[in-house]
């Protein structure tokens, strides 16, 4: 399975970060498109709508997200944006927390339709925003792909006590403790390096966020477990061999994108 996740990473990762290099935003967002439809039919499928209706929950964050998009760019109404990554951040900073710690288990398909757009729009927004910046959006990506694979290692070699054995059985407080520590010094060296010159923020500005976001990604993760859980499955789908669906890859990525991209561009608009 190891060798599989690789070879998947190492076919997709570089066709990913070229787009993000090499397009411009309009091909970038229409790029991202067919990865936000995916997660959209797998959400659906977790929510347990029928095809059909999950040929109307694609469509409709196609069309929800595509008017977002425009009225940015193209109508500069960048309040719309501001209004969808703030509607993002504070379900990640209340609603999903609550959703967790109280184990809600929704039954109307309304609860799920509202809680998958908040994951997938938002998300594809602050990914086509945050490319005007690619050296900054790959460190913040960074941020998380780190957390990812040093918790995972972390956990599998030392893990013994566990983080939340009713959500994800398989994560532990010291692969946490891996995912902090390895974190903190990715930050310290692409700062140092090379990001300090290409990002709007100051040191302690940056460290912040990347502090917010170790554990927002975790949030992410979690949530998406649940969920999983719920609807009685390993894996949100199969597209991706080795990794599972598109909503196994981006679940930290729902939980931390948008906020970075409020976060960012604040950074680059203060005084």
């Amino acid at each position: 399975m190891f060798k599989t996740r690789v070879i998947t990473a190492s076919l997709l990762l570089p066709l990913f970060v070229g787009g993000m290099f090499w397009l411009d935003s309009g091909w970038w967002a229409v790029a991202l498109l067919p990865l936000v439809l995916a997660g959209a039919w797998e959400w659906g499928t977790l929510a347990g709508f029928g095809r059909l209706s999950r040929w109307f929950y694609c469509g409709f964050i196609l069309a929800s997200g595509l008017t977002v998009l425009l009225a940015g760019h193209h109508w500069h109404l960048l309040d719309v944006e501001k209004t969808v990554l703030w509607a993002s951040a504070l379900f990640w900073f209340i609603c999903a927390p609550l959703w967790l710690w109280i184990g809600w288990k929704p039954r109307k398909p309304v609860s799920f339709f509202v809680a998958g757009w908040i994951l997938l729009v938002p998300t594809w927004i602050a990914m086509v925003r945050l490319q005007s910046a690619p050296w900054v959006l790959l460190s913040v990506l960074g941020v998380i792909w780190v957390a990812d694979s040093a918790a995972y290692f972390a956990g599998r070699n030392w893990g013994r006590h566990k983080l939340a054995a009713t959500i994800s059985p398989g994560k532990t407080w010291e692969g946490v403790f891996g995912g902090a520590v390895a974190v903190a010094v990715y930050h310290l060296l692409v700062w140092n390096f090379g990001l300090a010159a290409q990002s709007p923020a100051n040191g302690l500005a940056a460290a912040l966020l990347v502090a917010v976001l170790f554990p927002l990604s975790i949030l992410g993760d979690l949530f998406e477990s649940w969920i999983k859980r719920q609807a009685g499955v390993k894996d949100s789908g199969k597209l991706l061999p080795g990794h599972g669906g598109i909503l196994d890859r981006i679940d930290a990525l729902t939980s931390t994108l948008p906020l970075a991209a409020l976060a960012i561009s604040w950074m680059m608009t203060r005084p």
